[in-house]
């Protein structure tokens, strides 16, 4: 028996709904074997609130360099790393191991804060990590902030910030336009430099999507793993991320989890 690796290097949420506690679960449902180098950990309260503690850097860099000698990788994903000093970190570790099939989902907000990583960080994903990506995930707000802007509202608005972030060194640029105004569509843009591809589902109505970015991106690095090409990988996430949208529920105080077993369950009997 084969079976592929896949590495994400995330935070961890306490909550099971995103974070690696996704990207475990999206691995698994996609027959590949997850594993962890846990950068953060995201304790949220009953008022919302989320504290963030990161890890030591030494700490980190041993997870990786634990990973990389002991199990390989096949394909890897990034997810909160919060700190300028991480992200340098983690990008010097896909140069220095020349780790394949790279994901970055720039992570920059928890579900229901408004608040951004600071300072260098944004400069830091920009020049250090993005160039590193094989395909880089942001959604709507996370791509306004890595191209300066102060919303994307249109498709055009979604196909300009994918041009400007694959001039910072990407292969493939993903903007996902879940929350886009005033469409009736999920449509996301998949721009590898030269074309644009329009990934459309029908837009569901639930505030129960903790989790669905991380989870997104999940699915597109277990295909990568599997050795499945970006444009495919990334259909086959968003069948899988569609479904888990589909069938999510309500659980504890907020927004609740999308479910990973969905597209097992219903998606693929279609």
């Amino acid at each position: 028996m084969s079976i592929k690796r896949a590495l994400t290097i995330a935070g961890s949420d306490i909550k099971g709904g995103a974070g690696l506690e996704a990207d475990l679960k999206t691995f698994q449902e996609r027959d590949v074997f997850g594993m962890t180098a846990i950068t953060t950990i995201v304790v949220s309260r009953a008022d919302l609130s989320h504290n963030v503690y990161t890890q030591p850097l030494s700490l980190i860099e041993e997870q990786i360099e634990g990973i990389v000698e002991v199990m390989g990788v096949d394909a890897m994903k990034t997810g909160m790393l919060y700190a300028e000093e991480i992200i340098e970190l983690v990008a010097g570790k896909i140069k220095q191991h020349a780790l394949p099939n790279v994901v970055i989902d720039p992570v920059m907000v928890c579900k229901g804060s408004d608040t951004l990583i600071a300072g260098g960080m944004v400069s830091a994903m920009r020049e250090l990590l993005i160039p590193t990506a094989t395909v880089v995930t942001p959604n709507l707000q996370e791509a306004a902030t890595l191209t300066n802007k102060e919303r994307i509202a249109t498709l055009d608005d979604m196909k300009e910030a994918a041009r400007q972030i694959y001039s910072f060194g990407p292969k493939y640029v993903l903007v996902k336009g879940g929350k886009l105004d005033n469409s009736d569509v999920a449509v996301d843009v998949l721009y590898d430099g030269k074309d644009f591809e329009l990934l459309e589902t029908e837009r569901i109505d639930t505030p129960n999507t903790h989790g669905a970015g991380c989870t997104y991106s999940a699915a597109i690095t277990a295909e990568l793993a599997k050795g499945n090409s970006v444009p495919d990988a990334v259909k086959t996430a968003k069948a899988f991320i569609t479904e888990a949208i589909r069938h999510s529920f309500s659980l504890g105080i907020g927004f609740g989890p999308t479910n990973h077993a969905a597209y097992r369950k219903y998606g693929q009997a279609k």
